[in-house]
């Protein structure tokens, strides 16, 4: 089935659940005229989104306030910025996918590229990927859970990711130095350097009011990063003192 025929599907069970409140798997594989496996898929897909709630043999519409802080979470900015991201992906690319709100929203970018593998220490980025149609080889890094970054961290996790070598990582960061690199709240970046010496390129996907914050902790530095992707909020001059740092500068612009 074509992706414009997923997107349509997806599209029509949410406008059933809106006038409905709730639906089922069985009467939707029925008014589609596809499997229960398939309508099973796009529940996953659409509850990822932030768009449903599954439940036992279906979906019910979510409460309006959880609607709107998920709206909130998920900034114009970040989406731009995943579609950037996304242009410089290959079919059957190896790439690794960090933890973090931007750059989980890379995952629905994903659903039109064949062949992926695709590493990650999230699981909720990785029942994202698990969600694809089009079914990217899934793996994750497991170790120990960390609540505050959630995601897995650690030495087992180090272990698993020198296992493999990837294309791409894709990472975000709390802030960027512009004389050091990237920069984070959490003390744990063990495992966001093992992540960058395992991979070809290192691509790092932020937001411009994160650009010279503050934030006690260097994550990567420059010598580490080949791409930074950020939104069209930065002045000339930042532009001109980030692209001095020897790393390429995407603008993600609508």
């Amino acid at each position: 089935m074509s992706k414009r025929n997923t997107q349509q599907r997806r599209h029509n069970i949410i406008a059933d659940l809106n006038a409905q409140g709730e639906v089922s798997v069985d009467s939707l594989a029925k008014q589609f005229d596809t499997s229960e496996v398939t309508i099973r898929k796009d529940l996953a897909a659409l509850e990822t989104s932030g768009l449903l709630l599954r439940r036992y043999g279906g979906a019910v519409a979510l409460p309006s306030e959880i609607t709107e802080v998920k709206t909130e979470q998920l900034s114009q900015q970040k989406l731009l910025i995943a579609k950037t991201a996304a242009t410089l992906i290959r079919d059957h690319n190896r790439i690794i996918i960090d933890s973090g709100q931007t750059t989980s929203a890379l995952v629905s970018e994903l659903a039109n590229k064949k062949g992926l593998v695709v590493m990650t220490n999230a699981l909720s980025i990785a029942n994202e990927i698990h969600a694809l149609e089009n079914e990217p080889t899934l793996l994750m890094t497991g170790g120990t859970w960390d609540a505050n970054s959630e995601a897995f961290q650690g030495q087992v996790a180090e272990q698993v990711l020198r296992s493999y070598d990837f294309d791409q990582l894709f990472i975000g960061a709390d802030g960027i130095d512009i004389n050091r690199g990237t920069t984070t709240f959490n003390e744990l970046i063990g495992l966001s350097r093992v992540m960058a010496e395992v991979s070809r390129e290192v691509i790092v996907m932020v937001e411009s009011a994160k650009i010279s914050k503050k934030i006690p902790n260097l994550e990567l530095t420059w010598q580490q990063i080949h791409t930074l992707i950020t939104d069209d909020g930065l002045s000339d001059e930042m532009q001109t003192a980030l692209s001095e740092q020897g790393v390429k500068l995407i603008i993600a612009k609508a």
